[in-house]
């Protein structure tokens, strides 16, 4: 199998919401997040990955579910751990899950989940969507307590954020590609998919890739931002070439 593209299009939401946040209903309302979608795909998308935060800051229920209903590539649904984001997801069924944290003053998710300090209200949530039929990623630092809980907790697969791997540089960089692959070689060993996410771009894509066991990659800025340039559907088609050369498979 070759390394999965998950194509978060959360930016495109948020670039709407700048003109027409308070016109939700115009038809001048631009861009779509479901034209991203299509376009996500076309380019080579393995998955179509979207955020609906409490506030609502960019994606929007009607977002979601005009999505969850055209596209047929699987969906991936970030969401707090929260009653009001459970609801929703049961109701779209998403095909996964990734519980995330959320906080107000972030401008966007800046760091992973605390599955070990808030292990009975995730647990609780892994089973409601389990039940439905979801399957269920817990988007957590590259911490090995917090990859054990994931695993006692029953979760199908870890994200592990490299938000401080994409910021970091020289020796701090080695380091966090340690975290990273500890990390990882600890889910894949626990019999979790492992996945990763946050910051990854074109160029340090391939220094992600002394990290093993990896299934899937969450990318959303990057690409958004390389598709001002190219458009979305070549912006996709050229990471996913990029990703082509990952020397592990995600199940070795």
């Amino acid at each position: 199998m070759s390394l999965l593209l998950g194509v978060n299009i959360d930016h495109v939401a948020t670039l709407r919401q700048a003109r027409y946040a308070l016109l939700p209903d115009s038809p001048n309302a631009e861009p779509s997040p479901l034209d991203a979608a299509h376009d996500a795909i076309a380019g080579g998308g393995d998955s179509i990955t979207i955020h609906v935060r409490g506030d609502r800051r960019h994606m929007q229920d009607r977002d979601a579910r005009r999505i969850r209903a055209e596209i047929k590539a699987p969906l991936n649904l970030e969401m707090g751990v929260t009653q009001e984001m459970l609801a929703l997801a049961l109701e779209l069924k998403p095909q996964f899950a990734c519980l995330v944290p959320e906080t107000r003053e972030e401008v966007t998710t800046e760091g992973g989940l605390d599955v070990a300090g808030r292990r009975q209200e995730t647990g609780d949530c892994i089973r409601a969507l389990q039940d439905a039929g979801i399957r269920v990623s817990l988007f957590i630092d590259p911490d090995l307590h917090q990859v054990e809980v994931a695993a006692e907790l029953g979760a199908d697969m870890i994200e592990l954020h490299t938000g401080c791997f994409a910021n970091a540089e020289g020796q701090h960089l080695n380091g966090e590609i340690r975290r990273l692959i500890a990390a990882a070689e600890l889910g894949h060993s626990s019999g979790l998919q492992v996945n990763a996410g946050h910051g990854i771009n074109y160029g340090n894509l391939f220094k992600l890739f002394a990290v093993p066991h990896l299934t899937e990659l969450n990318i959303g800025h990057s690409i958004v931002s390389r598709a001002i340039r190219v458009g979305l559907k070549e912006a996709v088609r050229e990471m996913k070439q990029l990703m082509t050369t990952y020397p592990q498979g995600p199940c070795d």
